[in-house]
């Protein structure tokens, strides 16, 4: 801060630099002033300049200081506000008031942007909730339906609709899930058997099967949102898959006791320049580009919920070989910590 200080107020070191030298011309071609010492006056001066300086830049640099503080630790505005029986200088009042009203400024538009976020997200979450109802009252017209091969058509229509409000309505409570969640004990299986049955007519469509093993295992988290999150993988899965192929789903533990869930596929597989950035927002990567039903918002809904869960997704793939997601569950004293921070 010395050398900002420095550069900032070079003009009057230059100007006292420069009335120096005029003094010590003077000194030297009048001839009546030779009896005064020109070292002992030029010493005098700077250090009263030195002390001058010296004392500015504690005054100039206190309000800067207060700003860094500020800026550096997120504290509140009051902290860099003077005291009011702190005298100021005209510039300093200026400065402050300045700040003042661009910290008014922003909690304003912080306020507004707050209340327009709320307002959208109770707006989307109503028109779901009204969505679902003649949804609801579709799926009860295709089921009473006797053309066989309409109806499958029908389902499967309704089943991306309903996976897609599905996704829409997760991502609008993502924000919130520290408040939308219940940690318990679950077992992993009955998990996997409900969301592949309300997979089930788009399997049929395909040809898809499931290769079920080893889901005995136990896990603490929310039954909700892992369901959620299983789901998103398992559709994955399902539309990226070769037809008349098999899904092997089955699960492990390391040596630590950490539960992983494994969800294969035989399917096109992900390039190795897209695998970084498959969790990245509305990222669809190559498969986007022939396939228009990506989206890029299934695994980007499934990371951040899993991350909030403590649960670590992982990935494996080759293109046209297929594509293992893996989820890694976290043990509970591990879980502890991750909701404490």
């Amino acid at each position: 801060m010395l050398l900002i200080f420095l550069k900032e107020r070079r003009s009057w070191i230059l100007f006292f630099i420069a009335v120096q030298l005029w003094l010590n011309l003077v000194l030297f071609l009048d001839v009546g002033l030779s009896n005064i010492s020109a070292v002992y006056l030029n010493l005098t001066n700077s250090v009263l300049f030195i002390i001058f300086l010296i004392w500015r830049y504690i005054k100039e640099t206190k309000s800067i200081r207060r700003l860094k503080h500020f800026l550096g630790n997120e504290l509140d505005i009051e902290s860099i506000l003077p005291a009011p029986s702190e005298k100021l200088s005209s510039f300093e009042i200026v400065f402050f008031k300045a700040i003042e009203n661009v910290e008014v400024k922003r909690r304003e538009q912080i306020n507004n942007v707050h209340v327009e976020f709320s307002e959208d997200q109770d707006r989307a979450l109503g028109w779901i909730h009204e969505v679902k109802t003649p949804l609801t009252a579709m799926k009860l017209m295709i089921d009473s339906l006797e053309d066989t091969t309409l109806k499958k058509r029908l389902e499967i229509e309704w089943l991306r609709i309903h996976l897609l409000l599905d996704q829409e309505l997760h991502h609008i409570r993502l924000s919130s899930i520290e408040n939308d969640n219940r940690m318990e004990m679950i077992s992993i299986r009955p998990t996997i058997l409900r969301e592949i049955k309300n997979l089930q007519t788009w399997c049929i469509e395909k040809g898809i099967g499931f290769d079920i093993e080893n889901l005995d295992a136990e896990v603490l988290t929310d039954q909700k949102w892992t369901s959620f999150i299983i789901r998103q993988l398992l559709s994955n899965a399902v539309k990226y898959s070769n037809d008349n192929s098999d899904i092997q789903v089955y699960s492990s533990k390391d040596s630590d006791g950490h539960v992983y869930l494994y969800i294969k596929d035989s399917g096109i597989g992900i390039s190795q320049a897209d695998l970084p950035r498959i969790f990245n927002k509305s990222f669809t990567g190559k498969i986007g580009r022939y396939q228009t039903a990506s989206t890029g918002m299934g695994l980007y809904l499934a990371k951040n919920a899993a991350s909030k869960l403590g649960i670590q997704i992982f990935v494996q793939s080759e293109e046209k070989v297929g594509t293992v997601f893996s989820l890694r569950f976290p043990l509970k004293n591990e879980f502890v910590k991750i909701m404490s921070r």
